[in-house]
């Protein structure tokens, strides 16, 4: 995750639940004008956020997600290569949230060298990187890559902030840059993105990037004693696996990974009206923001966004369009982000009072206004 922006953690076990209800979204037309994202700039979601949020019913078939939780032995090459320290932390955090540690440790390789990288910048021993990822784990601490941490980068554990920041060594302290606390914090975030069923939906969570998965599953392999079978073994790719991934290359150049990626990160935060995150977030700043980690700009407000991008016709939707309801003088009030367009599933900021969340726009009342696609750069 070095440089990179991560989006919460959604339970891959339970189910979405579907709240309906009137969410008009009525204060984002006077809402401030967003900041332009520079040119060029594309801006990748780190994938490490708070706990216990609304995810979705993973249930694979056949070899998607077959992969089981046992803890394989320590190859030579692990134990040439891993600091024992980081070694006994990595082994400690898999058996007690059931990932693979050679995984973690492939991970915490690609992310800081097991904490060994010292570049100026790095934020992987003090402070953050310029996207805001910290630690040897590169989690988010704020900035572009948001506060997945949760709370302070150093916090008593006493403080429930509902971020993937853990105390791992009971010291009474949760600090991103401690590997003891980093690591299994990295851990849940695996667990909750399908983890062990799914390696390969779990660390694409964790980097949207194929080949950032290959890497980690092919070093995790080589500290691994004996097999290690994960499903990219099988030749399946994450287009074909069922689960939050499913739909995610429906739009060039990765737009949709990213837009879904930001969005699915924010459940769970609340709606405030004018927000923008990282904290809270009204309708159209959810959506603008989910653009923008995709390094696409959009307006700010419902109304705009409906006449910035190109009508889609319903029925032919797909994942990351945006769909729009309550008619208005100027034009809708409400949008929310098109997630699973089989079952009419979108990720909305439904209104005061409420959370970021799943919802119906099939079952929505009124039903749709339209649908657009926001203009990208394949």
């Amino acid at each position: 995750m070095t440089g990179r922006l991560r989006p919460p953690i959604a339970t891959a076990q339970t189910r979405v639940k579907m709240l309906w209800g009137s969410d008009s979204d009525h204060g984002a037309v006077q809402a401030p004008v967003a900041i332009a994202l520079a040119a060029g700039v594309v801006v990748l979601i780190p994938l490490l956020f708070g706990a216990g949020l609304v995810g979705l019913d993973d249930s694979s078939s056949g070899t998607c997600g077959a992969q089981a939780a046992t803890q394989p032995g320590v190859s030579a090459d692990a134990e040439s290569a891993i600091p024992a320290s980081f070694l006994r932390l990595y082994q400690h955090a898999g058996q007690q949230y059931g990932v693979p540690w050679n995984v973690l440790a492939a991970i915490g390789k690609r992310e800081s060298d097991h904490g060994r990288d010292t570049k100026p910048g790095s934020g992987v021993q003090t402070d953050a990187n310029s996207a805001g990822a910290a630690g040897p784990m590169q989690i988010g601490i704020g900035g572009r890559a948001t506060n997945n941490w949760g709370g302070e980068p150093r916090h008593p554990a006493s403080h429930k902030t509902g971020g993937v920041g853990v105390d791992g060594d009971g010291d009474g302290w949760v600090d991103v840059h401690d590997p003891a606390d980093a690591i299994p914090g990295a851990a849940r975030y695996l667990l909750d993105h399908g983890a062990p069923a799914n390696l390969y939906q779990a660390i694409y969570a964790y980097n949207p990037d194929p080949g950032y998965v290959r890497a980690v599953l092919s070093l995790a392999a080589s500290y691994a004693k004996g097999d290690f079978h994960t499903a990219a073994d099988t030749g399946i790719t994450i287009g074909e696996c069922p689960g939050d991934v499913a739909a995610y290359t429906s739009m060039p150049g990765g737009v949709t990974a990213k837009v879904i990626a930001y969005a699915k990160a924010q459940l769970g935060k609340p709606y405030i009206w004018g927000a923008e995150g990282p904290d809270s977030f009204d309708c159209s700043g959810l959506t603008m923001m989910a653009y923008r980690a995709a390094g696409i700009s959009i307006p700010r407000t419902s109304q705009t966004q409906y006449r910035h991008g190109k009508r889609i016709q319903p029925g032919t939707e797909q994942p990351g369009d945006l769909v729009f309801f309550h008619p208005g003088d100027s034009g809708p009030e409400h949008v929310g982000i098109v997630y699973q367009p089989n079952n009419g599933t979108m990720i909305a900021a439904p209104h005061a009072g409420a959370k970021v969340r799943y919802q119906s726009y099939k079952n929505y009342p009124g039903g749709p206004l339209g649908f657009t696609r926001p203009p990208y750069v394949g």
